[in-house]
């Protein structure tokens, strides 16, 4: 399966291992807590950061297991390079989806596929504290033994084809995104775990072309 496919499966996604422990949060928890993450994602101009992209399906005995970096810029450049097990690229910039297939190259108008276009605010609204929007998505708040997390429910027919929910685990202290995980209508899932994360040092703007 190839990443972007991985991506926009696991961009609905988040953890990489069972919560066993949750509690739901009350309103002025969930208000407390949006207004924490909001207030990281304000101070956040740049993060460079490794991931590890796992997927769960039916039909394999053992999860495929991806490798890369994804490299962010305030306000919205992001930048996710697959290094293992193949070499790819996925950068959204300025309205489009730039993709290296190992040398190949494409855009997409996002403005064009709602479906892309969805992925993209989230992508960047995981970042910047910007994702909690209940006219696109169903969203419920709890509290874990390792931090929040925030399950959502896509109310888009289209969107709910693809995806039936995805989860964003919070760190507990510092309010950043550290595990993402999405789950398919068929129950399969992938989930991204980050590590490895500098957050505000130096990136140039030639990182993002294609």
């Amino acid at each position: 399966m190839k990443p972007m496919r991985n991506l926009l499966i696991a961009f609905f996604i988040l953890a990489s291992s069972p919560i066993f422990s949750q509690q739901k949060l009350s309103s002025n928890e969930q208000t407390a807590f949006k207004q924490k993450v909001k207030e990281t994602a304000q101070n956040t101009k740049t993060i460079i950061s490794d991931f590890t992209q796992i997927q769960e399906m039916e039909f394999l005995s053992d999860g495929a297991q991806s490798k890369g970096k994804l490299i962010f810029k305030a306000p919205n450049l992001v930048r996710w390079e697959y290094i293992s097990p193949y070499p790819y690229v996925v950068i959204f910039k300025d309205g489009k989806l730039l993709l290296n297939d190992g040398g190949k190259k494409s855009n997409i108008d996002l403005d064009s596929n709602k479906l892309f276009q969805n992925l993209n605010n989230l992508i960047v609204g995981s970042i910047n504290g910007d994702m909690f929007d209940d006219s696109e998505f169903s969203i419920s708040y709890f509290k874990t033994s390792e931090g929040f997390l925030a399950k959502f429910i896509p109310k888009d027919k289209k969107m709910k084809r693809f995806i039936a929910s995805f989860e964003l685990s919070f760190d507990k202290k510092t309010a950043e995104v550290q595990k993402l995980k999405m789950i398919e209508p068929s129950g399969d899932f992938s989930a991204i775990v980050f590590t490895n994360k500098k957050i505000n040092t130096q990136v140039a703007d030639s990182v993002f072309q294609n």
